[in-house]
């Protein structure tokens, strides 16, 4: 399938690269006519070929319910200028409406599942479930195999992120509302 517009492709390879930096997520699910997004911030990268991710996906959550039902999810990643809306989506139920309309969060289409991308996030990976009843029934984790990766090019480009602008920035959620946006990067010289 075709790139989503405007995004830049990343290689698979390099998709743990995006959220390697431990960011708060969005996580967005379809099946039949239903979508649904939550914010989840207990995510991380788990390998490099073929790219895994793990999130944790309460099983009361309608994203759950979608996501069983279709085996596949997208992580997007916001910026600092998505918080209030982040924090939205992980306060209330998509059981009460459609939560991308009630956000006023548009979507573009993914390229390889049926789960939309979040517009406006700076990163987005598609994922497969790698399917793990046990520890989705125990732990409400699930695995997830990248089989796509985008990325704002204006953030993320020659396999790093960069954040030219404050609110643009990733987020990363403490508790009660309270975030940390990604600060300065820098480079250590590993042979000390």
């Amino acid at each position: 399938m075709n790139a989503p517009s405007p995004l830049q492709s990343v290689p698979l390879t390099q998709a743990y690269r995006l959220l390697n930096h431990g960011p708060t997520v969005l996580v967005s699910s379809a099946h039949g006519d239903r979508r649904n997004v939550m914010a989840a911030a207990w995510n991380m990268p788990l390998d490099f070929d073929p790219p895994k991710v793990a999130v944790v996906i309460d099983k009361a959550t309608l994203t759950r319910e979608l996501i069983e039902a279709s085996g596949q999810f997208v992580l997007a990643i916001p910026g600092r200028d998505l918080a209030e809306r982040t924090l939205a989506a992980g306060s209330c139920s998509g059981r009460e409406g459609d939560k991308f309309e009630a956000l006023e969060l548009d979507v573009l289409p993914a390229s390889q599942v049926l789960a939309p991308l979040p517009a406006g996030c700076i990163g987005w990976l598609e994922c497969r479930v790698i399917d793990e009843p046990h520890i989705q029934r125990t732990y409400d984790l699930f695995l997830g195999e990248v089989v796509a990766a985008w990325a704002d090019p204006d953030m993320y480009s020659d396999g790093r992120w960069h954040f030219p602008e404050q609110g643009r920035s990733s987020i990363h959620y403490v508790s009660g509302g309270q975030f940390f946006a990604t600060g300065e990067a820098f480079e250590v010289d590993g042979k000390a």
